[in-house]
């Protein structure tokens, strides 16, 4: 082990081949090449990795604001007695609350718009004990909706797009139709647009609308039934595990949903990309790397009489390769800390650089039909900190191993002969 230590020498003419002096400055020139090769791959990956998160948390964080954690339908024919279905999955202690719905298809007709919609029917009371809904209306109120007014809260971008106002009236058509002498038409129903709000994620707010379960019932004619029971559990992360102990106690066949089933083709390409991401981001430092071998190859031939002559005073084989070492890490260390600093810096800033790109560009840059949502939000995680420092120094010294061995095996004798 006592081998193994760093001498306060060899720390010295370490650092002192790192430094510029003499005649050959181009050595240390490529040396400061490979420190800023690794400040860009741990600034890059500490962005990437960071965006990649806090997209991952906002996903997350707006779908759970619009859905329940966990659905329990009853199919096609429905669920009936659903009061008492409420009453039996409550009886679970992980189960916090749990609210009726009614949901469908439906065509929303505007002043010179048409556009497809899911359309839920809810008892906002019962709503606001499972989703965050009341809270993202920006015009209106959730309680506006009362049973046979037939008003609707509609998306910011759905309002937008069928260009009405609160206030407003819209025609909403469904496929069940009525049979008359004439044929069958669609049922369709005017509405009173009472409320919009604004979830911030493009699926809810273009594809979605509420109205009060009872004009829901009316509309796709349920009667008393309902098409499922929507949970709010104490811990979102066990949704699966408490939706199927649930389902169990309810009579007929019940189909069992939670949050992270319906979305997870969205986590699973966020997991795939990071992972992705992170291996071809390591290429960087890869090529970062490769420059720290061939600055210490450069330097081992440079200072071969000075490592005859250290060998000549003494210093032995492990000794020369620990000064050779001490230089490559000290690259490494310098790179990593400096694109720490960047990365961290950039990240915590993103947002601010993202909308000054935008303003300068006069384009938007992050369209939320493209990408879900329309901000770029940065997470900084202390683990991808600590994987990414450690790769990134685990890199650094692999790389001084086979210059630190070539310097070790430089022979005086050899060298001395022609001084």
């Amino acid at each position: 082990m006592t081998s193994l230590r760093l001498s306060r020498y060899e720390y010295f003419i370490g650092l002192r081949y790192l430094r510029s002096h003499g005649g050959n400055r181009f050595i240390s020139f490529i040396s400061m090449i490979s420190m800023l090769g690794i400040a860009v791959g741990v600034a890059v990956l500490i962005v990437v990795l960071s965006v990649m998160n806090g997209f991952e948390e906002e996903l997350r964080s707006r779908i759970l604001s619009m859905t329940a954690h966990a659905t329990v339908s009853g199919g096609e024919q429905g669920l009936d007695d659903w009061e008492s279905a409420i009453g039996m999955v409550e009886e679970d202690p992980r189960v916090r609350s749990a609210a009726p719905f009614i949901e469908g298809e439906a065509m929303l007709i505007g002043a010179d718009q048409v556009s497809g919609v899911l359309v839920r029917g809810v008892v906002p009371e019962r709503e606001r004990e499972v989703s965050a809904v009341a809270d993202l209306l920006v015009q209106g109120s959730l309680a506006d909706l009362q049973a046979g007014s037939y008003r609707i809260v509609l998306g910011s971008d759905l309002a937008q797009h069928l260009a009405t106002r609160v206030g407003d009236h819209v025609i909403m058509v469904i496929s069940r139709g009525r049979v008359t002498p004439a044929g069958v038409f669609p049922r369709m129903r005017r509405f009173r647009v009472s409320g919009i709000f604004h979830a911030g994620m493009y699926e809810y707010d273009r594809n979605q609308a509420f109205i009060h379960m009872g004009d829901a019932a009316r509309l796709f004619q349920l009667g008393e039934s309902v098409s499922g029971v929507r949970l709010r559990i104490s811990d979102p992360l066990i949704a699966p595990e408490v939706v199927r102990d649930v389902a169990p106690r309810l009579d007929g066949a019940m189909y069992i949903s939670d949050w992270t089933r319906s979305h997870a083709n969205f986590f699973r390409s966020i997991q795939i990309t990071k992972s992705m991401m992170f291996a071809i981001l390591l290429l960087i430092m890869g090529v970062a790397a490769f420059n720290i071998v061939s600055t210490l190859v450069m330097v081992v031939r440079d200072k071969q009489s000075d490592i005859s002559i250290l060998r000549t005073m003494g210093a032995g084989s492990l000794s020369v390769m620990k000064i050779f070492m001490v230089q490559g890490i000290l690259i490494g260390v310098l790179g990593i800390l400096g694109g720490l600093l960047l990365g961290i810096l950039i990240a915590v800033n993103l947002e601010y650089l993202i909308q000054g790109v935008e303003a300068l560009l006069q384009t938007d840059l992050l369209a939320a039909d493209v990408y879900f949502i329309g901000d770029l939000p940065a997470r900084v995680h202390a683990i991808d900190l600590l994987k990414i420092c450690t790769t990134a120094l685990g890199l650094s010294f692999l790389s001084t191993l086979y210059p630190a061995w070539r310097a070790a095996r430089i022979q005086p004798a050899e060298v001395l002969r022609y001084e």
